[in-house]
């Protein structure tokens, strides 16, 4: 594990920047795994013996890159994923779509159904009795030739939601096939988990991650600024 990739670290929380095609957590030994990538590096740079415990807190899909925090202590662990679960976790991602939405800012509120073993989220009608209510809040950033890159604050978090969602507004995420983009993307798909702030489970303090993007990512304009 390469040193920029660590955001955040202590006794309590260790917060990674997740490369593309990694997964968080997986059974298969064939498969770049994330959280056995942190245990070993922990094991080495504490000198560990035996097994090293990180709690997964919290999951980003294997072509999606950015913040993700691990747990050190179980007592940790169920207090940030009450955090998790209660939607009282403040998170920003950034996408690059295809076009640019009809509005510049936006609140998207859908019902999902994934089912089991199902390789796709879909939106399906309000009364779908296995529906879920799917919550986020989008703001345009900047807008290039055919693209546009968003700012998307999530509200609920459904699996696939980011992807679902902006699809369905024809605004897919750059390299994700999976959900309608016939676009390229080098690594992954142009989805990044930049942000995330959240109540430390110990000491009680507002912590506030932030995650670089990529060096692949293009360069955009908002305000004068360059992003990416």
């Amino acid at each position: 594990m390469h040193a920029s990739q660590i955001l955040y670290e202590d006794n309590h929380l260790l917060v990674l920047n997740k490369p593309a095609d990694w997964i968080v957590q997986g059974a298969s030994t064939d498969d770049r795994s994330l959280l056995e990538s942190a245990r070993l590096y922990l094991k080495h740079k504490y000198h560990k013996p035996g097994n090293v415990y990180l709690g997964v807190v919290s999951r980003l899909d294997a072509p999606v890159t950015g913040a993700v925090p691990f747990a050190r202590t179980s007592k940790c662990a169920a207090r940030l994923s009450e955090q998790f679960r209660e939607q009282r976790v403040d998170k920003e991602y950034w996408a690059i779509v295809s076009g640019c939405p009809s509005a510049i800012e936006a609140r998207l509120e859908q019902t999902l159904l994934r089912r089991p073993q199902a390789t796709v989220t879909r939106l399906v009608g309000p009364d779908h009795p296995d529906g879920q209510t799917a919550i986020l809040e989008y703001r345009v950033l900047a807008c290039a030739t055919n693209h546009s890159l968003l700012s998307i604050r999530l509200i609920t978090g459904r699996k696939h939601q980011i992807r679902c969602q902006l699809a369905a507004i024809d605004c897919p995420i750059l390299g994700d096939r999976l959900y309608g983009s016939h676009e390229p993307f080098p690594q992954g798909i142009a989805l990044h988990c930049q942000r995330l702030e959240f109540e430390h489970p110990t000491s009680k303090e507002r912590v506030r991650i932030c995650a670089d993007l990529p060096i692949y990512w293009p360069k955009f304009q908002t305000a004068g600024v360059a992003v990416g």
